[in-house]
């Protein structure tokens, strides 16, 4: 059978599908990102609130993204939907923004953190300048970034293989993740809670403040909350993203219909409960303020680490970094799985690389598979994947309210089609979710311009390119 009439095998259970869910989600953000947090919001209530604003979205998202999921189950996901809801340019500018910095950087960012926390064990994978293989100008190689090509390289390999490598990859992977973080929080909050720490955390909870360099407290006020809400929720948001990978292998999961809604709620509740959770392990256990065992100045922003020294002493970074390491793995092959599918998909309406619209003899897109590969690794290169976080958290929610707002659209554009799920608590929840959204992206460009402007001016470069994908479309028919 040639490569061109290979179909896609449902052959994911849905256990499978949901630890694609959660496992994609998972990487390093939840054992980071809460120290910027703490830094921008200065107490222990708006922490919690910025995560639990954070997990409400999320799962808002996902249960709207339900009904589309039951609409449309086939490869592609958001693609498909923003494709339905509006038109082939609306799709396209998402798949262009997914193919560019969305997921690519991601993969990049957390194959990035897969190496530096394996520098824990091989010190030479340290991104210091005495470890620099390279430099040419401001460029520099260390050889943390081609460890992190060389896993992407690998998982990639695997997955070519075929859907079942990858899938037992990440079961595995993930089922161990989760134990391994409920173990953290069952161990910090048995062994090394302080009522203390957590009195003197909740002393003014709600009194938000910024917290400077050197410990001094600037206090926040008026219009300036929201601003410092959403600056904040780029790492909370960073760390959350990816849930809705899983429509992207629609076509290979069992039964999509009922499936890829209900592992969309199941994993997005797992994570978002053990991400709160874990949020209130390190009040219990850290000071929001003072050094580098507290929250907002935790070494190199590692919090979990430093939470890790107050419960299990001396090693307590080497299990951190074997937690990371498992959790960032795990997280790459989901994203390295998934993502090839929107470009399969793309490149079957004709925009993209007609090579992407193939399948392997394993029924696999293995050409979209290697070139997001490639285009990864190259982000891996230019060592610009701290800066991405708050371009790919601008862009991934800017399309996740489009492609809500499509569910609007779709109703009323087509009332007949089958809807075997409907959207929970429509229209309230995905107006809220619009809403938020929305509110969000403002200030985010308010505070971060640059970040957020480079992300929207990648959209918003899609467009000729899009139009230049349809005029060769129509020269080769």
């Amino acid at each position: 059978m040639s490569a061109t009439q290979q179909e896609f095998k449902p052959t994911l259970s849905l256990l499978d599908a949901t630890m694609i869910v959660a496992g994609s989600m998972i990487g390093s953000g939840i054992f980071i990102v809460s120290a910027d947090i703490t830094r921008n919001v200065g107490s222990a209530g708006w922490l919690l609130f910025v995560w639990l604003i954070t997990g409400f979205m999320t799962l808002t998202a996902a249960l709207s993204y339900g009904e589309l999921s039951a609409m449309f189950p086939k490869a592609g996901g958001q693609y498909v939907y923003l494709k339905e809801a509006f038109n082939k340019l609306a799709g396209f500018l998402y798949g262009w923004s997914f193919f560019t910095v969305i997921q690519t950087a991601t993969i990049a960012a957390v194959g990035v953190a897969f190496s530096k926390f394996t520098g824990y064990f091989i010190p030479a994978l340290d991104i210091k300048d005495e470890n620099i293989l390279f430099q040419l100008g401001i460029f520099k190689l260390y050889p943390a970034q081609l460890v992190s090509i060389a896993v992407i390289a690998l998982l990639t390999y695997i997955n070519t293989r075929g859907i079942q490598g990858g899938k037992i990859i990440q079961t595995i992977f993930t089922i161990t993740k989760l134990v391994s973080l409920f173990g953290l929080i069952v161990f910090g909050l048995l062994l090394a809670a302080k009522a203390d720490v957590w009195n003197a955390n909740w002393e003014n909870a709600w009194q938000m403040s910024k917290i400077q360099e050197g410990g001094m407290i600037a206090g926040i006020a008026g219009s300036a909350v929201l601003g410092a809400i959403a600056a904040s929720m780029t790492g909370s948001i960073f760390s959350s993203d990816a849930w809705n990978n899983v429509t992207f292998i629609a076509g290979e999961i069992k039964n999509p219909k009922r499936n890829i809604g209900l592992s969309l709620f199941l994993g997005t509740l797992i994570v978002t409960i053990i991400y709160i959770a874990a949020n209130i392990m390190y009040i219990s256990v850290l000071p929001l303020n003072g050094g580098e065992q507290s929250i907002a100045f935790a070494k190199q922003d590692r919090v979990a680490v430093a939470a890790a020294n107050e419960i299990f002493g001396s090693i307590g970074m080497y299990v951190i970094a074997v937690m990371i390491m498992i959790s960032t793995f795990g997280c790459i092959n989901g994203l390295v799985l998934s993502g090839a599918r929107v470009y399969y998909t793309m490149a079957q309406d004709g925009l993209f690389f007609k090579q992407a619209g193939t399948l392997n003899e394993n029924a696999v897109p293995q050409w979209a598979l290697w070139a997001q590969c490639v285009w990864a690794s190259l982000l891996c290169l230019s060592g610009q994947y701290g800066d991405l976080l708050d371009m790919i958290s601008f862009v991934v929610v800017l399309f996740y309210v489009l492609t809500i707002i499509g569910i609007f659209v779709l109703r009323a554009k087509r009332p007949d089609i089958e809807r075997p799920y409907k959207a929970f608590a429509y229209p309230v929840l995905p107006i809220i979710y619009i809403i938020l959204g929305l509110t969000f992206c403002f200030f985010l460009i308010i505070m971060k311009p640059v970040y957020a402007g480079i992300g929207l001016g990648i959209v918003v470069l899609g467009i000729p390119v899009y139009y230049i994908a349809v005029a060769n479309q129509k020269k080769t028919v």
